[in-house]
């Protein structure tokens, strides 16, 4: 069993249930990691732009809020604790986000939920194979999940390219997860 302890620092009641977030980082953990990794836990703490702003300058340099933030844990490996880390949401960038791709926006949450999910996991995309690789199986957690490819929809195709340009401008953490 896999333990996700939601945290709502921001929340207007329009963000998703726990049920949902609970559901999406499962669903990523078991595509990563399969059977392998019995139990795991993680914290998605919700945030305004204040507070994912000011965690994007303590941790990576960057100015301004985004729209998750990926802080696996550090653990010595001789503890073998189940704790893969913690995410960060910013619920006004994940709005923000989902308006301007055209996407509906609890496809857009899932995406991120999924997204940092697999960066506690050990994925990246700085380098374009490892991005071929985590976008892959992102869109195939997603899927399974019922949502479209959030890579390929008609009305964002630009987005990978962008994205591409600023890769270390969507996600990261302690360690440059972006």
């Amino acid at each position: 069993m896999n333990g996700v302890d939601i945290q709502r620092a921001c929340d207007d009641g329009a963000t998703p249930d726990d049920e949902d977030f609970h559901r999406w980082a499962q669903q990523a953990i078991e595509a990563a990691v399969g059977e392998s990794r019995v139990e795991s836990e993680l914290s998605i703490r919700i945030v305004d732009e204040a507070e994912s702003a000011e965690l994007n300058s303590r941790y990576r340099g960057k100015a301004g809020p985004t729209n998750v933030l990926s802080f696996p844990a550090d653990l010595p490996p001789e503890l073998e604790l189940p704790l893969l880390g913690d995410l960060v949401n910013c619920a006004p960038v994940v709005r923000r986000e989902a308006v301007e791709q055209y996407k509906a926006e609890i496809a857009h949450w899932a995406h991120m939920t999924v997204h940092g999910t697999l960066h506690l996991l050990g994925y990246d995309h700085i380098e374009d194979a490892e991005a071929e690789i985590m976008e892959a199986l992102e869109t195939a957690i997603l899927e399974k999940l019922g949502f479209a490819d959030p890579y390929h929809c008609e009305h964002h195709a630009g987005e990978h390219a962008a994205k591409q340009e600023s890769s270390t401008g969507n996600t990261g953490g302690q360690h440059p997860n972006s």
